[in-house]
């Protein structure tokens, strides 16, 4: 059976294990958080605290691949964090500001990167310049002090919608709205790609995903398992509404046992847990 998914603190900044984005109607749980930060004169200076947050389907989908896998080896992976960029989930990004920051040098910083790999590998087109102008655009007259906040979610269809909070809340709606699927997934690739912002957060996803792969796998291991585990996971979240509508299948499986299975994967990782 999964640990509880649970919050993590960084800094003062507090993110809990599981909240319903800006523009979704799902609730995702959270992948992992660090700081992105960097050396001057000697000292570490931390400039912003930065949660993932994924789709619950996300731990069905990467364990056909990847159950078995230790926090080390996830880590080292380019193919599995792209796989967690480009997988049919949805993601949730939230970068708080430790240290103020204006709209136009986040986005300007970021624009500036992407664009800058899109033409080494031939990819930037007109479509791409339109949604480089509108990202600029919607934090030109945007400014972050300490404690506030950018949101990102990026839906599997491409979309990347784009919120901001000044108090810690999230909005149900986002800002903007931005079609186009380079940008949604360079967004969330430049904080735990391989060369991301963030090595914390990438390590920390992969070393809560590498245990939620395992857990996964344990009460899928055998048909004997299953009933052990829905009884486990009903009695330890029967306050939840963990049990959801869509179901994943399992290859060569009797129906009713792939939905037992379906609802245990779901229960190990979309909710708040304590």
């Amino acid at each position: 059976m999964a640990q509880s998914v649970t919050g993590i603190q960084i800094g003062g900044t507090s993110f809990p294990p599981a909240v319903k984005p800006p523009g979704s109607g799902n609730t995702l749980f959270l992948g992992g958080a660090g700081v992105r930060g960097m050396e001057i004169q000697g000292n570490f200076v931390k400039f912003t605290a930065i949660g993932v947050y994924l789709e619950d389907k996300a731990v069905p989908a990467l364990s056909v691949k990847w159950k078995g896998k230790t926090a080390e080896e996830l880590t080292e992976s380019v193919e599995f964090f792209r796989e967690i960029v480009t997988g049919p989930f949805e993601k949730f990004t939230q970068v708080t500001m430790i240290l103020p920051l204006t709209g136009q040098q986040y986005s300007e910083k970021v624009s500036e990167n992407c664009v800058a790999i899109w033409k080494k590998f031939g990819i930037y087109t007109d479509a791409e310049a339109k949604a480089i102008e509108k990202f600029i655009e919607v934090f030109k007259d945007q400014t972050f002090p300490p404690g506030a906040s950018i949101l990102f979610t990026q839906s599997p269809n491409g979309s990347l919608t784009i919120g901001f909070s000044k108090d810690g809340s999230i909005p149900e709606v986002g800002n903007a709205v931005i079609e186009n699927k380079l940008l949604s997934e360079s967004v969330l690739e430049s904080i735990i790609g391989k060369q991301g912002v963030s090595p914390e957060a990438r390590k920390s996803v992969a070393t809560r995903l590498s245990e939620l792969l395992k857990e996964s796998d344990h009460c899928v291991a055998g048909n004997e398992k299953v009933d052990e585990c829905t009884k486990e996971a009903e009695n330890k979240f029967s306050s939840f509404a963990i049990f959801r509508n869509s179901l994943f299948s399992a290859p060569r499986c009797p129906s009713s046992v792939c939905k037992q299975r379906t609802s245990i994967r779901l229960a190990v990782v979309s909710l708040p847990l304590s």
